[in-house]
C-alpha cells in the first residue's frame, strides 16, 4: 500500500540527513532568500495590525484608490493563513474526540451541524464585543474578530473531512497499529493524520476558497452599530461596489484572481502533490500530480538540516507522549456504561433545556413569540432555494468531479480554475446581477439563487474530486480487465466510492448555502438596492440596524432547520455510505 505506518526511531538513514551534509546549493539560497522577504512582509504587516485604536474612530469604508491593492492582498491573505491554521488546530482536536467518542460524537456533531449554519454576519456580531474587549486599545481585536469569521467560514469543513476520513480508515490498517503497539501519539502522527492528509488537504483547499467568498463580510465589521472596514481586499469589493465603480472592480478581480492563483501554485499544489504519498492503493496511480515549487524543495538541503537538528526534540515529544498510553483498543469498538450513558444525556438534555427556557424568556421580552411565524416563513423560502441548489449542483458536478478527480492529468490544470471560481466573492458580480435582472425582469427570488450557488455548489465538486481521486487504481484496472464500462462501472464503482465524500460535500454545502443566503438575498450597487424574501435577507437587515434579537432569532430558525433536516436525512445517507460503500 502506498500509505505506511512508520516504524519510530528507525536508524536507518535518510535522503533528506545524507544530502545535509553537503553544502547550500543555488536552490537553498533561492528559498532563504523567499524565507527573509517572506518574514519581513508578514512582520510589516503584523505591525500595522497591532496600532492603538479605538472602536468607532475608523472609517465604515476603505479607499479604493488602485495602488492599495497589493497591500490589501496582503492583509486579507494574512488573515486567510492565520485562519486556516486555527481551523487546522480545530480539526485535529475536534474531529479526533468526536471520531473516538461515542459521547462526544452525540454533541459535537449537531454543533458543527448548527455552527456551519450560522451565518458569519451572526457569529461576529456575537463575538466582536469579546474580542475588542479582549485587546483593550489596540486594532488586534477588531483583526481577531475578522479573522474569527474567517475561521468560521474554513473550520466547519475541514472538521467533518477529517472526521469522516478516520471513520472510513481502512480496518487492516487500524489492525497493524494496534499489533505494533504504537501508542496514541505514534498512532495519531504516523496513521490516522496521513490517512487522513488527502481529502483534508482537498477540503482545506476548499474551506480557504468559502473564506475568499465571504470576504465582504468579513472584513466589515459592526461595532455599537457602527461599521468598521479594515484595509483588505474585502472591504475594497464593498466600497467599489457602493461605488458603482465596474473599472475599479474588474481590477481588483484581476488583483484577487492574481493572488489565488499564488498561492495555489505556492502552497496547495506543492500539498496537494505530496499528499499523494498518503494515498491508500495497493497500484501507483499512472500520473501522480507534480508541482515545481515541490520539486525545488526536494532539492535543497535546508529541510534535511532541519530536520535533523529538530529530531532530538521529536523524540522528547515521542517520549513524552507515552504517558498516554498505547492505542491497543480500536477506535471502532466505542463502548461505553449504561449508567455512564444515562447520567451523561441527562446532563446533556438538562443543559438544553435550561439554554431553550433562557433563549424562549429572552425572544419574549424582546420580539415577542409572534416573530417566530414571519421569521420561519422566511426560512421555508430560504430552504426552497437551498434545495433546489442542492439538487442542481448534485446533477451538475458529480460528474464533473468525478471526471476531474480520475484523470490527473486533467485535475492538475481544473484545481486552480475550480479554486478560482470557488474563491471568487458573489460581491464582485453585484453590479453586472443588478443589471441583468434589471432587464430581465426576474426577480432576486429567484437570481439570488445563482449567487448563493457561487458560494455552495464548490463543496459537492472538491468532495466527489477528492473522493474520486482516492479509487484504488487496482480496482479501476480490475474493471478495465473485465470490460465494465458505462453505467454499469458506474453503479458498481464510481457511485459508491465517492459515496462517503459526496454526503460529506452535500452536509457542508447545504450549511454553506444557508450561509450564502446573506449574500444571495440582499443586493446593493450603488443607489439601487433588491431584496429577496427569504431569512438571510432577514438577518442582513437585523444586523443593519443593530436588532440584536432578530439576529439570534433568524440564527436560532436557520440552525433548527438546518439540524433537523441533517438529523432526518444527512446523517442517515452517511451513516449507509460509511456502512455500505467506505472503502474499507
Amino acid at each position: 500500500m502506498t500509505l505506511e505506518i512508520a516504524i519510530p526511531n528507525s536508524p536507518k538513514t535518510t535522503p533528506d540527513a545524507r544530502r545535509a551534509r553537503t553544502g547550500l546549493r543555488p536552490v537553498d539560497y533561492l528559498l532563504l532568500t523567499a524565507g527573509v522577504v517572506l518574514t519581513v512582509v508578514v512582520v510589516k504587516l503584523f505591525r500595522d495590525v497591532s496600532v492603538p485604536w479605538v472602536p468607532g474612530d475608523s472609517p465604515d469604508t476603505v479607499s479604493t484608490d488602485p495602488s492599495n491593492l497589493p497591500y490589501y492582498a496582503a492583509r486579507t491573505t494574512l488573515r486567510m493563513f492565520v485562519g486556516l491554521g486555527a481551523s487546522v488546530l480545530f480539526t485535529l482536536v475536534v474531529g479526533q474526540w468526536a471520531a473516538h467518542s461515542r459521547r462526544a460524537e452525540k454533541v459535537l456533531i449537531p454543533m458543527l451541524d448548527i455552527l456551519q449554519s450560522v451565518p458569519v454576519l451572526a457569529l461576529v456580531s456575537i463575538t466582536v464585543s469579546a474580542f475588542i474587549a479582549l485587546f483593550p486599545g489596540s486594532y488586534l481585536g477588531a483583526e481577531a474578530a475578522c479573522v474569527f469569521a474567517i475561521f468560521t467560514a474554513q473550520a466547519w469543513n475541514m472538521t467533518f473531512a477529517y472526521y469522516q476520513a478516520l471513520r472510513n480508515m481502512p480496518r487492516e490498517l487500524d489492525e497493524s497499529a494496534r499489533m505494533m503497539r504504537l501508542t496514541r501519539w505514534q498512532r495519531l502522527t504516523q496513521l490516522e493524520i496521513p490517512a487522513a492528509m488527502v481529502p483534508m488537504i482537498w477540503n482545506g483547499m476548499m474551506s480557504f476558497g468559502g473564506a475568499w467568498f465571504m470576504l465582504a463580510s468579513s472584513e466589515i465589521i459592526s461595532v455599537s452599530g457602527n461599521d468598521q472596514a479594515l484595509p483588505g481586499m474585502g472591504s475594497f469589493i464593498a466600497a467599489a461596489t457602493s461605488e458603482a465603480a465596474v473599472g475599479k472592480l474588474l481590477l481588483g478581480a484581476a488583483v484577487m484572481v492574481l493572488t489565488i492563483v499564488l498561492v495555489n501554485v505556492l502552497f496547495w499544489r506543492p500539498f496537494t502533490a505530496w499528499s499523494e504519498r498518503f494515498r491508500v492503493e495497493n497500484a501507483e496511480a499512472a500520473l501522480a500530480p507534480r508541482s515545481l515549487v515541490l520539486d525545488l524543495l526536494r532539492r535543497t538541503t535546508i529541510p534535511g538540516r532541519v530536520t535533523a537538528r529538530l529530531r532530538p526534540v521529536g523524540e522528547l515529544v515521542d517520549r513524552g507522549m507515552r504517558i498516554f498510553g498505547r492505542a491497543t483498543r480500536s477506535p471502532y469498538e466505542r463502548r461505553g456504561s449504561r449508567a455512564g450513558d444515562a447520567v451523561f444525556f441527562a446532563a446533556l438534555f438538562a443543559a438544553i433545556g435550561w439554554g431553550a427556557w433562557t433563549l424562549a424568556r429572552y425572544f419574549e421580552r424582546t420580539v415577542g413569540f409572534a416573530e417566530f411565524g414571519p421569521a420561519s416563513l422566511m426560512g421555508l423560502a430560504s430552504l426552497s432555494r437551498v434545495v433546489v441548489l442542492l439538487v442542481v449542483s448534485t446533477v451538475v458536478w458529480v460528474p464533473v468531479g468525478v471526471w476531474i478527480g480520475m484523470n490527473p492529468r486533467i485535475c492538475r490544470f481544473a484545481q486552480p480554475v475550480v479554486q478560482v471560481l470557488a474563491s471568487f466573492p458573489a460581491q464582485f458580480l453585484y453590479i453586472f446581477v443588478v443589471a441583468g435582472l434589471t432587464y430581465t425582469g426576474i426577480s432576486l427570488n429567484i437570481g439570488g439563487t445563482v449567487l448563493m450557488a457561487l458560494g455552495a455548489q464548490w463543496y459537492v465538486l472538491f468532495n466527489v474530486i477528492a473522493a474520486a481521486g482516492q479509487i484504488p487504481t487496482d480496482l479501476r484496472e480490475a474493471m478495465d480487465d473485465l470490460r465494465v464500462h458505462g453505467w454499469e462501472r458506474w453503479k458498481s464503482l464510481i457511485l459508491p466510492a465517492i459515496a462517503p465524500g459526496y454526503v460529506v460535500g452535500a452536509i457542508t454545502a447545504f450549511g454553506g448555502a444557508w450561509n450564502a443566503t446573506l449574500v444571495g438575498e440582499v443586493v446593493d450597487s450603488g443607489s439601487t438596492h433588491l431584496e429577496a424574501f427569504g431569512l438571510g435577507a432577514y438577518i442582513t437587515n437585523a444586523t443593519v440596524n443593530d436588532q440584536f434579537a432578530k439576529v439570534l432569532l433568524g440564527t436560532l430558525v436557520m440552525s433548527v432547520v438546518t439540524v433537523a433536516i441533517n438529523r432526518l436525512v444527512w446523517r442517515r445517507l452517511q451513516r449507509k455510505a460509511e456502512t455500505r460503500f467506505a472503502l474499507i
